[in-house]
């Protein structure tokens, strides 16, 4: 079983934690990780962009010239394709990116990426983070005593305005929920900090 040291808020270690093997300690699978992140990406897209086709550009009402005698190729609108101020032909339209992905490969996906971040000991165990007001200050002192990497993602394991309001205007530093936990996320940090009580509903969620 893989195991990690507890600091608390001064970056002094208090203890060990044994992790539980079926989800901090598995081969991780990078097929399913990409297919995870590739989903995150896709339905974080609007699908709002569009272009006008030839039918919808406005003018082209009249025939540029007639047909036969001038020499010149036969044209019939002045808004087709071809043309400046002319329709797009197959340009991108409203549309939805989004697609699933099956509840198993998921659920492998968010072990293979924790145990890559274990594996790679860019994991921080947390033993609490309290804090007695709203204070940017406090939580970068904190993350600096722990030397985190630049970008940072903290799991709480219940919402906690204090700590978002503090950590939120640093800049690479995210918070997040157990809950709304993703594989995107845990890759795109250099270090993910989880407390205590996080690793617990993570094992409990994943297990």
């Amino acid at each position: 079983m893989p195991n990690v040291s507890i600091f608390d808020m001064t970056g002094k270690k208090v203890g060990t934690q044994e992790l539980a093997e079926s989800v901090f300690g598995i081969e991780p699978n990078m097929s399913v990780m990409h297919l995870m992140v590739v989903n995150y990406l896709a339905n974080q897209r609007q699908g709002t962009q569009s272009t006008l086709t030839r039918s919808e550009v406005s003018g082209g009402g009249k025939k540029p010239w007639r047909q036969k005698g001038t020499g010149r190729a036969r044209q019939g609108s002045t808004r087709s394709p071809q043309w400046y101020h002319g329709g797009i032909a197959h340009g991108p339209k409203p549309r939805s990116y989004n697609f699933t992905v099956n509840k198993k490969v998921r659920r492998l996906a968010m072990k293979s990426a924790l145990s890559a971040k274990v594996a790679d000991e860019e994991m921080i165990v947390l033993d609490k983070l309290e804090l007695a007001e709203i204070k940017t200050k406090e939580v970068a002192k904190v993350l600096s005593s722990l030397e985190t990497g630049k970008k940072v993602l903290i799991v709480l394991p219940e919402k906690n305005d204090v700590v978002y309001r503090s950590a939120r205007n640093i800049a690479g530093v995210k918070t997040t929920l157990v809950s709304t936990l993703n594989v995107y996320d845990i890759l795109n940090c250099d270090t993910i900090v989880v407390l205590k009580d996080a690793v617990a509903k993570i094992e409990e969620v994943y297990a």
